[in-house]
């Protein structure tokens, strides 16, 4: 009885724990309150304020076109990567596995600067281009694609490519009609993984992003320490929202893989 008690009751405390300060904040955005506490009245002051502001439209807009940006960059360059490593020599591979898990495990704040020093100060990069910002997050998120990939790789059969090199194809028919069909869901997760470290990311945008641009994470930190009182309680909207957008596309993807998973067994 414990035993079962212990089962159940853990993984409960594990979501409470997980989601509860997401209801709570979420929650608070549809009041007229001003820090977490007391609720006063029910509004949608916050959710105006947050599609009425331009400083804020701006700062969205800015953060999601960044997302994509470095999203595409990086799934190409890890896609390439994952692929060039699984045709290599195992020697080969094993250092390409290596070296790209250097990033993943490094601290985010020691790259951040590192690019800094690297782009801004030795290469003399201006930060107003936003070339160092993309360059930044286009590092941080491609070895997480490259993670993404590999393994589609590994369940793929790895005579696909020689035998359509074989039939006629050229390398970049085998490649584009061969190999990327069997590791598209690898690559689609790998790109939604950079959009989610895009949209995540604060140490490498503070080192690296123009002084006169924000991305939500660093402009939420800024924005908690000022003192505009609705400006702070409108990103109580907008996390609410990309809590709610993320939920959908969870959800979308999980249905689309149970009628995936039903049409195979069907057939």
């Amino acid at each position: 009885m414990t035993k079962k008690i212990a089962r159940a009751g853990i993984p409960i405390l594990v979501i409470l724990f997980l989601y509860v300060p997401i209801l709570v904040l979420a929650l608070y955005s549809f009041t007229d309150s001003t820090q977490i506490g007391a609720i006063r009245s029910f509004t949608l002051n916050n959710y105006v304020t947050l599609f009425t502001t331009p400083e804020l439209q701006e700062m969205i807009l800015g953060t999601i076109l960044l997302a994509l940006a470095s999203a595409l960059l990086a799934t190409l360059l890890g896609t390439l990567g994952a692929i060039g490593a699984f045709y290599s020599k195992r020697r080969t591979t094993a250092v390409m596995d290596t070296v790209n898990q250097i990033p993943v495990i490094n601290a985010d704040v020691v790259t951040g600067f590192s690019l800094c020093i690297l782009l801004v100060v030795v290469l003399g990069i201006n930060k107003d281009s936003f070339f160092p910002l993309l360059f930044g997050h286009v590092t941080l998120s491609a070895p997480f694609v490259y993670l993404s990939v590999i393994p589609k790789l590994k369940q793929m059969d790895s005579s696909l490519y020689e035998a359509a090199l074989d039939l006629g194809a050229t390398p970049f028919q085998a490649l584009t009609k061969v190999v990327v069909p069997q590791i598209l869901s690898g690559i689609i997760s790998g790109f939604s993984l950079a959009i989610t470290l895009s949209l995540d990311d604060y140490f490498i945008a503070t080192y690296t992003k123009p002084a006169t641009f924000d991305t939500i994470s660093t402009y939420v930190v800024n924005a908690t320490k000022g003192s505009q009182t609705h400006i702070k309680t409108a990103l109580w909207a907008l996390s609410t929202l990309i809590f709610l957008i993320v939920i959908i596309i969870v959800a979308v993807r999980n249905l689309k893989f149970e009628r995936h998973e039903i049409k195979e067994e069907r057939a």
